[in-house]
């Protein structure tokens, strides 16, 4: 009966799925519904996917172990979500995007950034680049997806991958914007309501109120162990020693990272074009905050007391009880709360999954499509063949992320999937950013100033991961093949430092500098 249940609940789902799928294909007629849903989106739908599109299996599972492991600090990352990826997104970018995209009549991010500075180069390469690191990003959040129906459904990875894959494809490539937008809204209140369900079940396992757990955290700081010490840690309400290399790894690439390189993600930017008014997106700022202060708020604190559930039951922290921190949120779930929530909580990993997914397929094929494609064929090509060619893009984005998701496999100590997601964080931070910033505030940026910026952008962020940031480069290995150690500096903190923090100082920096020396031929 208790399985009957699961797949009846999981069966309605994809069922609701399906309806707002087909939906938004009854409402897409051209190219611009499918890309930007016309420009007209409700702004509650608008903001719920914006939300539903930050939020990927990896925030809620892996940074939950991330919380459980360095503790209450990685709020300040929920913070940094809120207020630099919604509020400042909103009302420093947001209101002048949707304004300048809709005078140079933009469908896309790289759309908006070639005709800002008036150069099909820039929007060439803007597409260019989304389309050719954004698979990897992808395949990293469709392996979550899979995973999540494996354990739901228990069948083989090969078949989860086909099921999900063909899933996401369906409403992506049928209904485009509407169809994204419309799941996207279903599946940020399922991920709202879940945390909701799970905060207070957690409170009510632990036998506290809110400042006696806190309290009774903080106290298992004499706790710590030896390895997480000596690297910092000092317990699980405190920030980590100022300098360690525990420090420098939460604040410059979980906080600073993250916070930052949402700012100008494609799949984020496009969503302030789908509403046709500023109020509409004042509107967005306070659901896009409730639901991320909820929604993202709640998993890291949930992920941080686990430890003290733990020691009161087992006497051990989270990371002793199970073998990898991504495990610690399910294990610990799986504890605490009834089997039928479970079945709910898998329901959140997938929507968070296929709410990602979507917009990432649909940035990809908008890059592919409309910006590549459109970019080289004529006026009259594109007219009436352009929603067919963004829909085979779709297409062909989602063979490839697939191919490459398929190759990884379901092994789960795939380094590639912490590069993937540090890759395209760190470049859309680090190569469209200041371009983009500049696109709207600064009215001497020119197109030599924003292509030069946006390739050292690029490289810049290439040289750290491959060269300096530790975790990356010790996984890729050409830095050891070539020079015979992990990293070029061995000496020090700088190996732990995120590449945001070397790379998009000097993109900035060369963007001012090249504009200023180009001025005449703006």
């Amino acid at each position: 009966m208790e399985n009957f249940t699961m797949y009846f609940i999981v069966m309605v789902y994809f069922l609701s799925i399906a309806f707002l799928g087909y939906l938004g294909w009854k409402k897409t007629n051209d190219s611009k519904d499918f890309l930007i849903g016309g420009g007209e989106m409700n702004s509650i739908v608008m903001a719920l996917s914006y939300g539903a599109t930050f939020i990927s299996a990896s925030a809620i599972v892996g940074f939950g172990g991330v919380a459980a492991t360095f503790g209450m600090g990685i709020q300040w990352l929920m913070f940094l979500n809120m207020f630099v990826g919604v509020v400042i997104a909103f009302i420093i970018f947001g209101r002048p995007t949707r304004r300048l995209g809709a005078k140079l009549k933009s469908t896309s991010f790289a759309q908006f950034l070639g005709s800002y500075y008036g150069s099909k180069k820039i929007r060439i390469f803007v597409a260019s680049v989304i389309f050719i690191c954004m698979p990897l990003y992808a395949a990293a959040v469709l392996r979550g997806g899979v995973f999540c129906m494996q354990e739901v459904f228990g069948i083989d990875f090969e078949l989860s991958l086909l099921i999900f894959t063909i899933i996401v494809a369906s409403y992506v490539i049928a209904g485009g914007m509407k169809g994204v937008m419309y799941t996207d809204a279903l599946q940020a209140v399922i991920m709202f309501l879940c945390m909701v369900f799970l905060v207070v079940g957690v409170y009510k396992a632990l036998g506290m109120g809110f400042s006696e757990a806190n309290a009774a955290l903080g106290a298992l700081s004499d706790h710590v162990p030896e390895k997480l010490a000596s690297v910092g840690h000092r317990g699980w309400t405190s920030m980590p020693a100022w300098g360690s290399q525990q420090w420098y790894t939460l604040v410059t690439s979980m906080i600073m990272g993250v916070g930052v390189g949402c700012l100008a993600q494609p799949q984020l930017v496009v969503r302030f074009m789908t509403v046709n008014s500023t109020k509409k997106l004042n509107q967005g700022v306070v659901i896009g905050c409730v639901f991320l202060v909820v929604t993202v708020g709640v998993i890291y604190h949930v992920g941080a007391l686990s430890n003290l559930y733990f020691w009161q039951n087992e006497g051990q922290i989270s990371i002793n009880m199970v073998d990898a921190s991504d495990k610690i949120i399910p294990f610990f779930i799986g504890k605490v709360m009834p089997n039928w929530f479970m079945t709910i909580f898998m329901l959140c990993i997938l929507s968070a999954s296929m709410s990602t997914l979507s917009a990432q397929f649909h940035t990809m094929a908008a890059a592919a499509g409309s910006d590549i494609y459109g970019s080289c064929v004529s006026e009259e090509k594109r007219k009436n063949r352009m929603t067919v060619v963004i829909r085979l893009a779709v297409l062909l984005s989602i063979l490839v992320s697939f191919v490459i998701c398929f190759v990884l496999g379901e092994s789960n100590d795939s380094p590639i999937i912490a590069i993937s997601t540090s890759l395209f964080m760190g470049i859309c931070a680090s190569a469209f950013l200041p371009a983009y910033f500049c696109s709207l505030y600064w009215k001497k940026a020119t197109k030599q100033g924003a292509y030069a910026s946006m390739w050292v952008g690029v490289v810049a962020t290439l040289f750290c991961l491959i060269f300096i940031h530790a975790k990356e480069a010790t996984a890729l290995g050409f830095c050891n093949a070539i020079f015979g150690s992990d990293v070029l500096i061995t000496d020090g903190m700088l190996k732990f430092v995120d590449p945001i923090i070397f790379a998009f100082p000097l993109s900035s920096l060369t963007i001012v500098v090249v504009s200023l020396m180009t001025q005449k031929s703006k």
